[in-house]
C-alpha cells in the first residue's frame, strides 16, 4: 500500500475497507494495490488523471436514497445513473440523491471518498454492468485519498451486489 505519509498508519475508514476486502475474500492483489494518495480524488475524472486510466474504469460508489433506505450504485464513471431506471430494478416508488449527511450516516464515509465497503453495515448494492468490459477497474478506499484496484466480478462479490445496467 502507498501512503501519502510515511511511518503514519492508515486512516480509520481505509483500515475498515482493508478489512473488509479481507474479510470477504477480495484478491490479495486488490487489497494491497490500495494506494493513498497525496491529492484527493473525488471526482472520477480526476482519479482517471491520477491513475492514468480511462475514467470508464472509475467505480463510483453512489449512495441513493431508496424511499428512505440506503442504496449503494457502483456505476462506471462514464456515465450518469438513471434514477428512474435504478428505482424499477429495486421496486423503489423514488431513488434520489443522498444528502450528505444521509451518506456519512450510511457508510462512516464521506462523499468523494465512499468505498464499496467498510461501512458499519453491508448496504444492498448495484454493480453496474458497463464496468464489466474493463479488465481492472478503481474504486474509492473510503477516503477522497485512497484508491484500490478491482474488477466488476470481485466488486459484486464484495458488495453482494446485483450486477445492473444503470444508466
Amino acid at each position: 500500500m502507498t501512503r501519502s505519509t510515511e511511518g503514519t498508519a492508515p486512516h480509520r475508514n481505509v483500515q475498515l475497507v482493508i478489512a473488509a476486502l479481507t474479510e470477504r475474500g477480495a484478491d490479495p492483489a486488490s487489497v494491497a494495490g490500495l494506494r493513498v494518495l497525496p491529492d484527493a480524488v473525488a471526482t472520477a475524472a480526476a482519479a482517471a488523471a491520477a491513475l492514468g486510466v480511462e475514467v470508464g474504469q472509475i467505480a463510483n460508489s453512489l449512495v441513493f436514497d431508496a424511499d428512505g433506505a440506503p442504496l449503494l450504485v457502483l456505476t462506471s464513471g462514464a456515465h450518469r445513473v438513471d434514477t428512474a431506471k435504478v428505482a424499477a430494478l429495486v421496486g423503489a416508488q423514488r431513488v434520489r440523491r443522498a444528502s450528505a449527511e444521509f451518506v456519512y450516516a450510511a457508510t462512516g464515509q464521506r462523499i468523494g471518498g465512499v468505498a464499496p465497503v467498510g461501512h458499519p453495515a453491508p448496504l444492498r448494492a448495484l454493480v453496474d454492468r458497463a464496468l464489466e468490459g474493463y479488465p481492472q477497474v478503481w474504486a474509492a478506499g473510503g477516503i477522497p485519498h485512497a484508491v484500490f484496484p478491482t474488477t466488476f466480478a470481485e466488486l459484486v462479490a464484495v458488495t453482494g451486489g446485483e450486477p445492473a445496467e444503470v444508466a
